[in-house]
């Protein structure tokens, strides 16, 4: 053991007290202790005993051994996250949403990261099992499909943020569609019906699902999408920049964009600029995630749609919650509105 320049030893690791040790201090029996201390209202022991008992509890640091309650009640009050979006710096949301959810529930959240890699993912699974967690959420960074580890089953779990491939897991997803639908009525209620629209990766369900809310918009207001007006993109700034680029050269250029997501709004607002135009006076743009470090900093504020991470997240918990109580699941996927946040970036076209 390590000595300091003046003989000072560390100080050795305090014993933990134990029930034994408050019964001792208050002159009782050990059982006495245990059904008070464990919430034994059956129990016919005075209600002086009973202060003494836990005024002996507090004075002693006594607390009680979480494991071995939960190996006697079967229930240890943990819930279990698994997911690679910790350092995300919007995603995290997810997590603060399940956590206050868990909280008011009564109910503690451990949280094991995966990076999304199988292997990891397995592993993480497995330490949050050893735990004995009652149940396990798997959150995603971003919405898609994912095959789920086979221990996952071995307690109820839910997806957050993406679906079971296999269809065997209930989970809770933005509702991409409608979302879409809301981008769209901000524009065309300010005038627009021709609408540009850059997409993101293709096939992936923010894709998917925005561009149909788009068409499913259009045509509830009697309009219909110019298709050569969709221009493809892989989601980030340069390419956003690129697409909005071959929009605006065009000779019928549209007056508005939705964009796929916050990050292509950023680049396109500089090929916007890059032409001598303003933003909203000569075209409006529309972007989709609500990144908290781009649409409110950008310049006009970007008018975008949210997805709801920490909707998504409380929802998690609350199904998981059910799942654990024993209650049927009816509904294996729920959607999650993705509310509009109104800021500058859409103006009124005038006819």
């Amino acid at each position: 053991m390590a000595i300091d320049e003046v003989g000072a030893r560390p100080a050795e690791p305090r014993r933990a007290a134990t029930m034994a040790d408050v019964a001792k201090a208050v002159g009782v029996s050990r059982t006495a202790v245990s059904f008070v201390l464990n919430g034994r209202a059956d129990a016919t022991i005075a209600a002086g005993t009973r202060e003494r008992i836990h005024a002996a509890a507090a004075e002693l640091g006594y607390r009680p051994n979480a494991a071995a309650r939960a190996l006697a009640n079967q229930r240890s009050g943990w819930l279990g996250l698994v997911t690679e979006i910790v350092t995300a710096p919007f995603a995290v949301d997810i997590v603060k949403g399940a956590q206050n959810a868990a909280w008011e529930d009564g109910r503690f959240l451990l949280i094991a990261p995966s990076e999304d890699e199988p292997t990891m993912e397995a592993a993480a699974i497995e330490k949050l099992l050893e735990q004995r967690v009652e149940g396990i959420i798997i959150a995603a960074t971003w919405h898609r499909g994912i095959r789920v580890p086979e221990n996952a089953h071995q307690v109820p779990c839910v997806l957050v943020n993406c679906f079971d491939l296999d269809g065997r897991l209930p989970s809770i997803v933005p509702d991409e569609r409608s979302g879409g639908r809301t981008a769209a009525r901000a524009l065309i209620e300010a005038g627009h019906e021709r609408i540009g629209h850059i997409t993101l990766t293709p096939g992936i369900p923010a894709t998917v699902g925005r561009l149909e809310g788009l068409r499913d918009e259009l045509a509830a207001h009697g309009l219909e999408l110019d298709e050569s007006l969709v221009v493809p993109s892989d989601g980030t700034a340069e390419q956003g920049y690129d697409a909005a680029a071959a929009l605006l050269d065009r000779d019928d250029a549209p007056t508005a964009i939705f964009c796929g997501n916050d990050r292509v709004a950023m680049g396109a607002y500089d090929a916007v600029k890059e032409r001598g135009l303003r933003i909203p006076e000569d075209i409006s743009v529309v972007g989709f995630d609500d990144q908290e470090i781009l649409a409110g900093y950008l310049r006009p504020g970007l008018t975008t749609v949210a997805l709801p991470f920490e909707e998504m997240g409380a929802a998690g918990v609350s199904m998981l919650a059910s799942l654990t109580a024993g209650s049927r699941i009816d509904d294996l996927q729920v959607v999650v509105d993705c509310p509009l946040r109104s800021r500058s970036s859409v103006g009124m076209r005038l006819r």
